[in-house]
């Protein structure tokens, strides 16, 4: 499946920020408009936690089980989801997340097998050790002085 217009722009960005250890800064971002956005996500504001705890858990060393390629794909989706310019501008009410929606409907179908391992592992770990793995401190910096784990 063809990525979505506009989207590709943000792969080397994507790898940039991972390169430069930038994943907490956006992490804290995707939680901020997420939370903003509240009901009009809909199903997608469950698909976006899943991908920032599978962002924090290959922070944080615990999971690693994602191709280098889909990562930086789950990155560029987060980092177009944050983008107020974007296909369609977010401020245009109404409209202006469609594109987003549309984005992260595109990466959740074209990454399925790679999420579903993911939820796997997930419902392999305990309660307990998933809290730790997934949670978001205070501050980004707080998040980059506890990792990123090296495998």
């Amino acid at each position: 499946m063809k990525a979505p217009w506009n989207f590709t722009r943000f792969l080397p960005l994507a790898g940039r920020l991972l390169a430069r250890g930038r994943l907490p800064t956006l992490l804290f971002a995707v939680a901020s408009k997420g939370a903003a956005q509240g009901n009009r996500l809909g199903k997608l504001k469950d698909d976006l936690r899943l991908l920032q705890a599978l962002c924090l858990a290959y922070w944080r060393g615990e999971y690693r089980a994602i191709s280098p390629k889909a990562l930086i794909s789950v990155v560029a989706g987060l980092m177009y989801f944050l983008s107020p310019v974007d296909a369609i501008p977010d401020f245009i009410p109404v409209f202006g997340m469609l594109d987003d929606i549309a984005v992260l409907a595109w990466l959740m179908k074209t990454l399925d097998d790679e999420l579903s391992a993911f939820r796997q592992w997930r419902n392999r770990q305990q309660p307990e050790k998933l809290a730790v793995v997934e949670r978001l401190p205070d501050t980004p910096e707080q998040l980059q002085l506890q990792g990123p784990k090296k495998p």
